[in-house]
């Protein structure tokens, strides 16, 4: 080995690393450019309050946000909704309930009927007025994106097949209930309507609220008691289907009626949603496929513009923003690997975080005491929960007994439809909002809606478990 070669094997492989910059230079380079500009700020700062006049440091004081203030209080009141919310949900998930009951629950629970009645400071504190409007914006920005999804999710394929007994049971389950809506409407008219409000909205609205069938958790219900993919679960969701879309329109048009005031305002706003719904379906709804039928598919973020802008139609129309969500849903490319990456971007904020700040908001609204101890209250609230169920319970099992469905299956489905859930929650903030509904007929319907919807798994459950007599089969003389 030559002198050269013991030389370069001695010295360290160097290869892929950088020398050491020499200390003296980084302390002189720390101390020019970090030390001196500092002591320089600071002796700026600290001349400017010597001169200033009022001996201030630095004139008027600045207020800094603490934890209590803006970010921080929405934060918290953020943490605490969807906690209550997703422990309630768990809790009433083990007794046989979907979670969406203990969701519901858990807006009540923080609101004026529960924890404001026993500890009204503690309400006032976590969920104060300043914080309320934003949780409200963020909730109905979750509702929009909710509806939007079960428009996407509705299977309309489900209407093959069944076209008969399929829309005889779904139209006695919306025109029953819808009848004997209004018949209660008439009743309560003087007692429940807003000041200045005509017969004609209240009456509509509360034959609609009273029959509206929630799909999402009917289909949910239908997982929980292994009914799905059954045919009863089947007839029930396609029924579910008629009457998501039937709701949805009728909403629309009450909603114009109460928007517009006129008839020539109805009549406006009923053609604008017509042409918006032309534009879609025939326009939007091939622009869609056809992106999608690119190489890569549809951007997610081209989507939820495409959704708000909907969203924004409506609202702008007078038919409120959820029905453009709904609808774009419904012309959306769902089986699609974009309806599913949407589908997945949208879902899991929407139902883990906006959608339990939507029951925060609703539960406060919810104000049990309104009911207070006179009996008369509660009698309304058990008269309201009776025609409910009588119209969409009753009227549905007998439809599906008459059109040859035997009685546990009609018995099923109109429990399966009796359903309200958090589509019923929607409707009726909407009618809140426009000042059809009165806080105390508001309060009512919702503790309708819940126990409609908590009643729908035992019965169905109950009704699977009673025994089946054996069929004869003595051969005929």
């Amino acid at each position: 080995m030559t002198t050269t070669d013991r030389a370069s094997a001695a010295e360290p492989t160097t290869a892929g690393r950088r020398p050491k910059p020499p200390r003296r230079r980084l302390v002189a380079v720390y101390a020019g450019l970090v030390v001196v500009p500092v002591i320089a700020a600071v002796g700026f700062v600290q001349l400017d309050r010597d001169g200033d006049p009022g001996g201030s440091p630095g004139g008027t004081p600045i207020h800094v946000p603490s934890a209590g203030d803006g970010l921080g209080r929405l934060l918290l009141a953020v943490v605490i909704v969807v906690a209550t919310a997703k422990l309630l949900g768990a809790a009433v998930r083990r007794l046989g309930q979907p979670p969406v009951i203990g969701e519901i629950a858990a807006g009540i629970a923080l609101g004026p009927s529960a924890l404001g009645a026993v500890w009204p400071a503690a309400t006032a504190w976590l969920l104060s007025p300043s914080v309320m409007p934003q949780l409200a914006a963020l909730g109905q920005l979750g509702v929009v994106l909710f509806v939007f999804l079960a428009g996407l999710k509705l299977n309309t394929r489900l209407l093959r097949g069944q076209h008969s007994i399929a829309i005889t049971v779904s139209h006695v389950s919306i025109a029953l209930p819808f009848l004997l809506g209004v018949g209660l409407a008439g009743v309560a008219y003087h007692r429940f309507a807003p000041g200045g409000l005509g017969f004609m909205p209240f009456a509509l609205f509360l034959g609609i609220s009273m029959s509206i069938t929630a799909l999402p958790v009917l289909a949910r219900i239908l997982m929980d008691t292994g009914l799905f993919g059954s045919w009863v679960g089947t007839l029930a969701l396609t029924c579910a289907v008629v009457d998501d879309v039937t709701a949805w329109l009728l909403l629309a048009l009450v909603v114009a009626l109460v928007v517009a005031g006129s008839a020539a305002g109805v009549l406006t706003t009923v053609a604008l949603t017509a042409a918006f719904v032309a534009v879609l379906w025939f326009g939007v709804r091939p622009l869609l496929w056809r992106i999608e039928a690119g190489r890569h598919g549809g951007p997610v973020p081209l989507g939820l513009v495409g959704l708000l802008l909907c969203a924004l139609a409506t609202e702008w129309i007078g038919v409120h923003a959820v029905f453009g969500a709904f609808l774009f849903g419904l012309v959306f490319p769902a089986e699609s690997r974009w309806g599913r990456r949407l589908d997945d971007a949208v879902g899991g904020l929407t139902l883990t975080l906006l959608l339990p700040l939507f029951f925060a908001s609703n539960g406060l609204r919810t104000e049990l005491g309104l009911l207070g101890t006179d009996p008369a209250g509660w009698l309304w609230c058990a008269l309201v929960l009776l025609v409910a169920v009588v119209g969409k319970f009753a009227g549905s099992a007998v439809a599906a007994r008459v059109a040859g469905t035997s009685w546990p299956e009609a018995l099923q489905i109109g429990a399966l439809l009796n359903c309200r859930g958090l589509t019923e929650l929607i409707v009726l903030n909407i009618g809140l909002d426009l000042g059809v509904l009165s806080p105390e007929l508001f309060t009512m319907l919702v503790v309708m809606a819940l126990a409609s919807t908590a009643m729908a798994a035992p019965v169905v459950n109950r009704i699977a478990a009673r025994p089946r007599p054996a069929p004869d089969r003595t051969p005929a003389p």
